[in-house]
Order: structure tokens, then sequence, then C-alpha cells
């Protein structure tokens, strides 16, 4: 006669012997993932990881500083990179990846610091909103300005690069002086200077919600106000944040040179925004130079047809600017 109890039991361990061997391999792959994300910048060089350069709401804001290779000053010149996604997303691990490991390592080679910096996300419930995000990345520079001379850093030459949500980061600290946008009590005073910046694929402005409409289609809604006010703000200081966080609106003559490259099918960030920051640019007399990628959408991507300039051309391109623009000290 079967026992079926001792049946059950012995059935009930196979099964779960054999979901945890299924599960193995993909917990495996995840972790793998996670190390291939979490991935600094490889260069060889000096390098100093995991700096915290401010703690705010129980949570420290890192950044991490790479060091030039070879042509390397007593105080060099350093490149902030602000990452993407959204101002929800994404992480300054993103420097050591793709097209962007390929841009700072040509440029640390030609003399540059690249510290990619962490800032608050936009997420639900953390009353984080969009300037927070600028504030946290002006804390960073100013950071760094403040230990410039234990860094080996030059305050008076300080460049951004940033893409996406990112670019506009990094047009906000290219374009507002040092005392705007104030956010840490210890990181105030400080002086520094901006020398340069890249924004590959940031918006410009959002006061002007039309520069978001890809296609002019009717009824187009705005998708960014609640990443620009929050939820427990006043309505009645919509227009001013907004306006607060465009950077056009910081642009005039006395302006440090930016580069913007955007993609003509880009749907995310249309290339509105570059067409529009360069007609201001022109009519302040501000050094804005735009470079217009056909056939590419978001992130270079490929739209019908290969992109135009190539990837391999915005990545020379941009480090050309940087070079071209931060002069070696006398």
């Amino acid at each position: 006669m079967i026992d079926y109890r001792r049946y059950i039991v012995l059935l009930t361990a196979i099964l779960v012997v054999s979901d945890a061997t299924a599960q193995e391999p993909n917990t495996t792959k995840k972790a793998a993932r996670r190390t291939r994300q979490a991935k600094y910048l490889e260069t060889g060089g000096e390098r100093k990881l995991e700096v915290v350069y401010k703690s705010i709401a129980g949570k420290d804001l890192k950044l991490d500083l790479y060091y030039p290779t070879v042509k390397r000053f007593e105080k060099c010149p350093v490149i902030v990179f602000t990452h993407g996604g959204g101002w929800a997303a994404g992480s300054r691990y993103k420097a050591g990846t793709g097209s962007f490991a390929i841009v700072f390592k040509r440029l640390i080679k030609q003399g540059f610091a690249i510290a990619p910096v962490s800032y608050r996300l936009v997420k639900k419930g953390s009353n984080v909103v969009m300037r927070d995000c600028v504030i946290d990345c002006k804390d960073a520079i100013r950071y760094l300005a403040k230990n410039s001379e234990r860094l080996g850093i030059d305050p008076m030459r300080i460049c951004v690069m940033g893409d996406s949500a990112g670019g506009h980061i990094a047009q906000m600290l290219l374009l507002t002086s040092a005392d705007q946008l104030p956010g840490d009590a210890s990181l105030s005073k400080v002086s520094y200077q901006m020398a340069a910046g890249v924004s590959w694929y940031g918006p410009c402005d959002f006061e002007k919600i039309d520069l978001f409409n890809h296609n002019d289609r009717a009824n187009f809604r705005d998708r960014f106000e609640a990443r620009i006010m929050g939820s427990d703000s006043d309505p009645k200081d919509n227009l001013a944040r907004y306006r607060e966080v465009s950077p056009i609106n910081y642009l005039n003559n006395d302006s440090p040179p930016l580069l913007m490259i955007q993609g003509d099918k880009d749907t995310t960030i249309p290339v509105k925004h570059a067409y529009y920051m360069k007609e201001k640019a022109e009519a302040v007399q501000a050094p804005v130079e735009i470079v217009i990628i056909k056939n590419s959408g978001h992130n270079w991507r490929r739209v019908d047809a290969d992109i135009e300039p190539s990837r391999d051309a915005i990545i020379k391109r941009t480090v050309q600017f940087f070079v071209d623009q931060v002069r070696p000290p006398h």
C-alpha cells in the first residue's frame, strides 16, 4: 500500500529544490547586470571614488573624481558629469559606459579631471523637485571649488556635460551664477568660474511647452509639471518655478560657451530646443553652438536611416569643444 503522506513530502522537497535551481541562474544574471551597471570609469590613473560632497535628508550624495593620466597640471580643469534619466532615474555610473566612457577617457588624456555626480531624484512622495536636482549638482561644484587646493582642481576652469535631463542640469550649472540656487549652508559663498558646457539632447525651456510638441499635435499637454512643482505647491508659483528651471532665462552675452547637440527626430526632447536656444543666443550675443544630428532619436538612436554625423563624430566634436574652450594656464 502506498504511503501517500511520505510521497507528498518527497514530491514537495523535489519541487522546492527544482524551483531553487531554476531561480539561481536568474539571480546570478541579475547580480551580474547590477555589477555591470555599477561601473566606474577605468582609466589606469588616479581616482577618488564615492566622495561624499553633502548629506541631506539622511542621504549621502557622492561624486567620483578621475584625474588626468597625461598633461596633468598642478590644478587641472574639471568636467562635472550630470546623468540623464528624466530627473527621476539613472546614476553617475553612466559615465563609465558606452559613448560617455569614450568621451571621458579621451578628455582625461587631454588634461581634464572628470567628476560624475549623484543627485536626489524626483520620486513619488519624496518631495524632491527639479530645482533640487540642480541645487545638488551646484553643491557638488561648490564642494570641488571649496576643496580645490586639496583636490588639485582649478575652480576657475569648471566645465559641465550631461545628457537629456542631465543636459538640462548641465545648462543650468553653466549659465547660473555661483550664488544662484543656494543649497548646503556649509558650501555657500564659494566662488568658482564656469568655462564651458556640452548638452546632449537636453531641454532649454519649460515655460514654452510647444518646444516639447515634436509633431505640433493638437491638445498637447505638459508632462513636466509634477517634476517642476511637486505635489504640495501653490499654483500661483507655477510661472516663477518654470522660469527658474529654464536655462534659456540665464543666457546673456557674458555666458560661458555652450554646445548643444540634438537629434532631428527626437520625440522625447525635440530638436526645437536647440533652435530656440540658438535664436535667443543670437539675440543676446551669447556663445551657443548647435549641432543637429540627422535621422537621430533620443540617445542617438537611429531613425529610418543612419545618423549623420556619426556617433564617432559626435564624440570627437564633444571632446574638441572642451579642448578648444579650456586653455591650459600660461
